[in-house]
């Protein structure tokens, strides 16, 4: 087998153990439903991520903001760090580590739901993001990867994607994304 035909084996088999685990399916089913509740009552989605999962984050935004499948209203959507003038002037005054805690702070509101997305789990400004909107009445999902990390448990609802490969991680969140706008908008009417 040459390394494209074993690569798409390697991710055909992370999503064979998704499909196979009945708690991470529900887990999917109870963050979409987290996600229609909150849009229903007038909240907002909130989304964070370093690199590959910034981009994750931006992807989920469009999807939400834009549409996915079904032509409709678009709904709020804001990806912490995607104001590059923001970003570097939070960590320049304050350290990376605040950049994602001092937006959360200035933009997560009781009734929203904060999506952090983290192939390990422990991204220190992801965690410092979660701890910030502790105080809110929101709701906080993580789509995560190999043991979940430090931020496994310090959400609602996490997402782990049984493998330790960064890139099979990725395509699997995005694969989970696809899916929760698609229950998300089915849910919506």
């Amino acid at each position: 087998m040459d390394i494209i035909q074993q690569r798409l084996q390697d991710s055909i088999e992370v999503k064979k153990r998704i499909m196979d685990d009945g708690e991470l399916i529900r887990g999917i089913h109870k963050a979409a439903d987290m996600i229609a509740a909150c849009l229903k009552n007038g909240g907002k989605l909130v989304l964070a991520g370093n690199g590959g999962s910034e981009s994750d984050s931006l992807h989920f935004a469009g999807e939400i903001t834009g549409r996915f499948q079904k032509e409709r209203e678009p709904w709020p959507a804001v990806v912490l760090g995607a104001d590059p003038a923001t970003l570097t002037a939070i960590s320049n005054d304050y350290g990376y580590e605040e950049a994602y805690a001092r937006q959360a702070k200035a933009f997560v509101r009781d009734g929203d739901v904060f999506i952090g997305i983290s192939t390990s789990g422990n991204s220190r400004n992801l965690i410092k993001a979660i701890s910030a909107v502790g105080h809110t009445n929101c709701k906080t999902i993580a789509l995560l990867g190999k043991d979940g990390g430090a931020v496994k448990s310090m959400v609602s609802q996490s997402l782990i994607v049984p493998s330790n490969v960064t890139a099979r991680i990725q395509e699997s969140h995005i694969t989970m994304i696809h899916i929760i706008c698609e229950l998300t908008e089915e849910a919506m009417g």
